[in-house]
Order: structure tokens, then C-alpha cells, then sequence
């Protein structure tokens, strides 16, 4: 049980920044109709991918707005 209390300082800022991200990108495919490759469908599926998602959306499929 200790093991995972010690974990839990680098562990909970993790776990924010991954539902920040995934929340801002949930919201962005929603509210826009353009991507550079890809369709929403595709967007929405691969931004549940842990961190990695929404950060390829952001880097590769978000769109110009």
C-alpha cells in the first residue's frame, strides 16, 4: 500500500493532464467540421487513446480554423 502512495504525487498530475487534454479535444472535434486527415468519428475514437490521443489530434487532425 505504500508503494502507491508514494506514486501518488507523480500520478494525480498525470491523471489531470490527460482528462484536460481529452476534454479539450472531445470539445474542439464536436464544435468544428474541418480536419487536415481523418473524419470525426475516427478523432473522437482515437482520443480516448490515454494521452497519445488527443495529442496526435491536436498535432496531426486538427484542422484550419
Amino acid at each position: 500500500m505504500t508503494d502507491i502512495q508514494e506514486l501518488l504525487p507523480f500520478i494525480i498530475p498525470l491523471v489531470i493532464i490527460q482528462f484536460g487534454l481529452f476534454a479539450a479535444a472531445i470539445i474542439h472535434i464536436l464544435r468544428h467540421n474541418t480536419y487536415k486527415a481523418g473524419n470525426r468519428v475516427m478523432w473522437v475514437l482515437v482520443s480516448f487513446i490515454s494521452i497519445i490521443g488527443p495529442v496526435l489530434y491536436f498535432t496531426i487532425g486538427k484542422g484550419d480554423e
